[in-house]
């Protein structure tokens, strides 16, 4: 199941419908939280919970995997051209997120560039079902794994591979105010 697409059906048809969160979360009798995860493709969906969201649409569950056009059987593209996504509120901790080869829609990896930026509020640590390789392409980042006592400091060319069950995150180096990512989820 490819999240990122089903993610981004789910609130392209809610906001064609013009509908809040709140407003799906009534309607299919899940929680707000719950849909917003869903949108921002942090969190697997059950066959369950994706019957009640599409229901509530008013669409087919099959509805939320189709895409109006073939998925090419390649993309270029570049760091600079991703695709904006407002992922998990992480500009308010100046994180920022562009997905890249988004128009190959049948894909099994989600590569995202990021950019991180100084910012007052630290965000929690993270976890998704996924795998997750992390390449530090500029900058210098603290790589927390499982708590934010166990992190290690990255500079450019560092990677990590990890399973993103376990806790996660990176936040700025000390005296670091930019560093940016590649990041692919599998």
């Amino acid at each position: 199941m490819d999240l990122v697409n089903v993610a981004h059906k789910i609130k392209e048809l809610r906001l064609q419908q013009q509908l809040t969160i709140d407003q799906l979360a009534a309607r299919s009798g899940l929680s707000k939280g719950y849909i917003s995860r869903l949108e921002n493709f942090r969190t697997g969906a059950s066959l369950r919970a994706l019957n009640l969201v599409a229901a509530a649409l008013g669409v087919e569950m099959i509805d939320l995997f189709r895409s109006e056009n073939a998925s090419p059987e390649y993309v270029f593209g570049r760091l600079d051209e991703g695709e904006f996504i407002d992922r998990n509120q992480g500009a308010e901790y100046g994180i920022r997120y562009f997905a890249l080869a988004y128009e190959k829609t049948d894909r099994n990896m989600n590569p995202f560039f990021l950019e991180y930026r100084r910012s007052d509020k630290l965000r929690e640590l993270m976890q998704h079902d996924s795998q997750e390789f992390f390449v530090l392409l500029e900058g210098e980042v603290d790589y927390m794994i499982g708590s934010a006592d166990n992190s290690r400091r990255m500079v450019k060319g560092d990677t990590v591979y990890l399973e993103a069950q376990l806790p996660h995150g990176a936040r700025l180096a000390p005296g670091c105010d930019y560093a940016s990512a590649l990041v692919i989820y599998h």
